[in-house]
């Protein structure tokens, strides 16, 4: 009995560095099976994300100015917001720091609308089954406790160094919250109001979009706000792997001691973070407002 206790540490460790080298393994060559075909299948993402960026970066820069104004106007209707977004973005200019920040508003800009359209779908199916809630939970809670130098390995391993990956990984971290949001925002619809809308002999699908999507709206721009401040908090990990932005300073500064040079551009994504923040806030306060008064 005590020969057996001393050997199952030993075999134990034999037995798991086993299992590793299994998976490792079968990934590599998973990798090299399918890795062109992946590269191939996400070109047309890469090739929008470089027309993106480059767009921006050929736009002049009293038009961005004036284009994110309008956007904070729009989203806010304060002017405290919209002239506080001018002001930040010609400081950022002024610290040279333009094409560092559109590279990041290029990538965050694009890792958002894919949130958009991968989340709220997933949320509104996870609303209408228990059974798909219950399945895609864990999922998401994985996705937001994972350290992200875990999922680079295997994303940076399929793809290599460059902004798809780099897009991939934001993704993966940001896009929990929208899906959660949806799913909460649809279930937390007053069944009174689904009770009337069935007496009205609506369709799902007309109860779906005509009712619970219109009335989670809030619930949905929170659920985008969070997305934009996690798909932020990326830049400067997503610049480990080959992102152009924001972040690539940074990364720079910490290897070399750079204090001015990281709090410049940490002051930076702190402004675009604020800037996105206020004008999500404000938007989805005034859908509230909007709904309670309807609700009333």
């Amino acid at each position: 009995m005590w020969e057996f206790l001393t050997e199952f540490p030993s075999l134990g460790r034999r037995d798991l560095a086993d299992f590793k080298n299994t998976i490792d393994g079968a990934f590599r060559g998973f990798s090299r099976e399918y890795g062109e075909a992946l590269e191939v299948f996400f070109s047309p993402l890469l090739h929008f994300l470089v027309w993106f960026e480059k767009l921006l970066l050929a736009t002049p820069w009293p038009l961005i100015i004036v284009i994110m104004g309008g956007l904070a106007w729009l989203g806010s209707r304060s002017w405290k917001i919209t002239v506080g977004t001018g002001i930040a973005f010609l400081v950022i200019g002024f610290m040279g720091m333009w094409e560092d920040t559109m590279a990041t508003l290029a990538i965050i800009s694009v890792a958002t609308l894919l949130c958009i359209l991968i989340g709220i779908p997933i949320g509104i199916l996870m609303s209408r089954s228990d059974r798909m809630q219950a399945t895609i939970t864990p999922v998401l809670d994985v996705m937001q406790t994972i350290p992200s130098f875990v999922y680079l390995i295997p994303v940076v391993m399929l793809l290599g160094i460059g902004k798809v990956p780099g897009l991939l990984a934001v993704l993966i971290y940001a896009i929990p919250p929208i899906v959660r949001l949806t799913n909460l925002g649809i279930r937390l619809v007053d069944k009174d109001v689904l009770e009337a809308a069935d007496a009205f002999g609506a369709s799902p699908r007309q109860k779906l979009f005509g009712v619970q999507v219109p009335l989670a709206l809030p619930n949905i721009f929170a659920g985008v706000n969070q997305t934009i401040m996690m798909a932020l908090s990326m830049v400067v990990i997503a610049s480990m792997i080959g992102v152009k932005g924001l972040g690539v300073p940074v990364l720079r500064a910490i290897s070399n001691q750079y204090l001015a040079l990281g709090l410049m551009n940490g002051l930076a994504i702190v402004a675009l973070a604020i800037i996105f923040d206020r004008i999500s806030q404000s938007y989805g306060k005034r859908l509230q407002a909007y709904r309670g008064q309807g609700h009333d």
